[in-house]
């Protein structure tokens, strides 16, 4: 099995857009309209400043993704990365898909002189923990808190 990490491109917004309807049915069993998630997704490649996708491909077929988004930290002077709408099909899951994806973000983040990254998680979701806690990521002392607008 040959596994690679790659920039998105516009290309690959059909499959993001379908990976993150399936990601947000299977943590959440939450319905996203396809129409305003094809956008949200297609947004991202037409203004860059919003962040970027990481494509991870198994033997040549992409089987995974996450979106890269950046907050300004005035306590740090610095940029966090934040990981987004991570999503590894089921038949890859398990493969390294997520570590590559992330070990690549990291090296990046590092490069751009990016203060930390982060990642939100399902607090009911202990497989996702567990690995997040394997790469060397630690919980946070913050609650997170939404106001929808």
């Amino acid at each position: 099995m040959s596994l690679t990490i790659r920039p998105a491109e516009r290309r690959d917004a059909e499959h993001i857009a379908a990976w993150n309807i399936a990601m947000a049915w299977e943590t959440e069993e939450k319905r996203l309209d396809p129409a305003t998630i094809a956008r949200g997704v297609e947004a991202v490649f037409d203004e860059p400043r919003r962040g970027f996708y990481m494509i991870a491909e198994l033997d040549g077929e992409a089987v995974g993704c996450l979106l890269v988004t950046y907050e300004w930290s005035d306590w740090r002077c610095g940029d966090f990365w934040w990981i987004q709408s991570v999503y590894v099909v089921a038949s890859a899951r398990r493969s390294g898909a997520f570590r590559a994806m992330y070990a690549e973000v990291t090296r990046r983040a590092t490069e751009a002189s990016a203060v930390g990254v982060r990642l939100y998680v399902e607090t009911e979701n202990l497989r996702a923990q567990g690995t997040y806690e394997k790469l060397g990521m630690e919980k946070c002392h913050y609650f997170m808190y939404e106001a929808m607008i």
